[in-house]
């Protein structure tokens, strides 16, 4: 593993510019990107995939295996991931570092505690929350009667839903789907951050009128807490190639994309920057086009999208989706090209990366990778976790290949839409979704928010695991209705969340979540 001060300098960041925690991660000041800020961006690489499965299909490990393989032929790679959250890494999916030969490191510090970002962006909600609640108990000058904001922690813990306090009622949310996460991965610099802050909506007035941080005050220690979070973290894939770890929002419930300033690192620094979005294409890949990608003054050059065998066999309605089943994987496969076709409908380019585990049948890979072929889409069997760097080379000459052509992005929604037709057209074009059906509630929302002007773009809530709102319908379903019960504006971050029915912004744990399972040594190393 190379010092991290040795990595900086082969990327051409100087000494003053790297913050160095230790010997193996560090943050890098913004200024970087002012000193290069006429230097031409590399090429921009989205990774993406079809809906997984509950354990997920490896898109991170993809995402380090395209960077691994593209330094293998000889390119610039630096690669952009999302930091975990301590509420998968404890419950179901567990980490977020890749696996195998395809990994990055410092891995058990990267998925815990790393550099303490999500500590501060729990902090900075909650002192929020502090504020409020201690002037309405100070006398309650502005007149707050209906309080929107919540508390947050970075954990799974269906209990803190609802809860209520000597003050009022309240209730938890996730450190990954709270707004002041999205706020730090969509903020270009320490100004635009304060900004953003004090646009929050933190609850109503007796008259009905909305109040802001504005007219609460303290945007400024906000910002003060979350100085050093700003900074991108630094780390490396194993063998050497850059990778910023920054910010982590959820998907399902938030926008799913890591941070502006380290997607922007990336692209200055390297020939190729790789990133991705959480979850599938009908969530993080659309939000990444249609909420990030406005603030990069960049369009993505081309598309990976990843699946699995068992994915598609799930989908194709096996229950032991790990066991052979070519039927049901050939079920499947109208799921992932529903995918394509949306990839397509954006303007993309893009490529199949077939996630390849060594259980997978010859005769179901071969099925796979012929279907491709004969459909006209671009395939690459990856073995990135087996073989690192050497087992990606086919996906990073695809890539190469189809990035030099470029893409030519055409948006599903226009920005003067209403939001309510931002909504049906996200599920209707995207999802495939028959009718759309609002809430009373939503519909009473939505009505407010056009009175005050809050014609956002849409960040949409549902389950990942279907099209549908509805996680047990699997493959590519027909004539369903998408349920919108709730539209929660996210005034900082840019957008309006639109809630499908039953989703929830604090997670429970599993049965039997990782941490029952995890053992460590007498050094306190975890033990595989």
């Amino acid at each position: 593993m190379e010092n991290i001060m040795n990595l900086c300098a082969k990327m051409g960041v100087t000494q003053e510019e790297c913050i160095p925690y230790g010997f193996d991660k560090a943050k890098i000041n913004l200024n970087v990107l002012k000193r290069l800020e006429n230097k031409p961006d590399g090429k921009l690489i989205l990774v993406t995939a079809i809906n997984p499965t509950p354990a997920g299909e490896g898109k991170t490990t993809i995402s380090i295996g395209l960077t691994q393989g593209l330094k293998h032929i000889g390119k610039h790679p630096v690669l952009a991931l999302r930091e975990p959250s301590l509420g998968p890494v404890f419950g179901l999916k567990g980490g977020a570092t890749g696996g195998g030969k395809s990994s990055i490191t410092p891995s058990e510090e990267i998925n815990l505690h790393f550099t303490g970002d999500l500590h501060a962006i729990t902090a900075a909600n909650n002192l929020l929350s502090a504020l409020i609640d201690n002037h309405i108990f100070q006398g309650n000058e502005l007149d707050i009667e209906t309080v929107t904001w919540k508390r947050c922690m970075d954990m799974n813990d269906r209990a803190l839903r609802e809860i209520e306090t000597p003050t009022r009622k309240d209730g938890f949310i996730i450190t990954a789907a709270s707004e002041i996460m999205a706020i730090l991965a969509l903020s270009r610099d320490l100004v635009d951050l304060k900004n953003r802050i004090n646009r929050i909506l933190i609850g109503y007035n007796k008259n009905q009128e909305p109040l802001y941080v504005s007219d609460l005050g303290g945007a400024d220690a906000l910002t003060l807490l979350l100085k050093q979070a700003m900074n991108p973290n630094l780390v490396q894939t194993v063998d050497g190639v850059p990778t910023f770890v920054h910010a982590g929002p959820f998907a399902n419930i938030a926008h799913g994309c890591n941070s502006i300033v380290a997607t922007r690192l990336a692209l200055k620094l390297g020939d190729y920057a790789v990133t991705e979005a959480g979850f599938g294409a009908d969530l993080g890949m659309e939000k990444f086009l249609d909420l990030k990608m406005p603030y990069l003054n960049k369009q993505v050059d081309a598309i990976v999208i990843v699946t699995t065998l068992r994915a598609l066999k799930s989908h194709g309605g096996a229950e032991d989706f790990s066991s052979p089943n070519l039927d049901a994987m050939i079920k499947g496969l109208p799921l992932l090209a529903k995918h394509l076709t949306n990839i397509q409908n954006f303007g993309m380019k893009y490529v199949i990366a077939v996630n390849h585990f060594y259980t997978d049948p010859q005769d179901e890979v071969d099925y796979m990778l012929n279907w491709a072929k004969e459909n006209n889409h671009p395939v690459a069997l990856c073995k990135g976790f087996s073989e690192g760097g050497a087992g990606m080379v086919d996906l990073a000459n695809i890539i190469v290949d189809i990035a030099e052509k470029g893409s030519h992005f055409k948006p599903i929604y226009d920005q003067i839409d209403l939001p309510k037709v931002k909504i049906e057209k996200i599920a209707k074009k995207i999802y495939g979704a028959k009718d759309v059906v609002f809430s009373k509630k939503a519909l009473a929302q939505l009505e407010s928010y056009e009175k005050l002007g809050w014609n956002l773009p849409v960040c949409m809530a549902k389950t990942p695991l279907s099209l549908t709102g509805d996680a047990n319908v699997h493959g590519l379903p027909e004539d369903f209705t998408l349920n919108i019960q709730e539209i929660r504006p996210s005034l900082g971050a840019g957008f309006l969340v639109a809630l499908t029915k039953g989703i929830m912004v604090m997670p429970g744990l599993n049965k039997t979540p990782r941490a029952l399972e995890m053992k460590v040594d007498a050094d306190g190393n975890l033990l595989d």
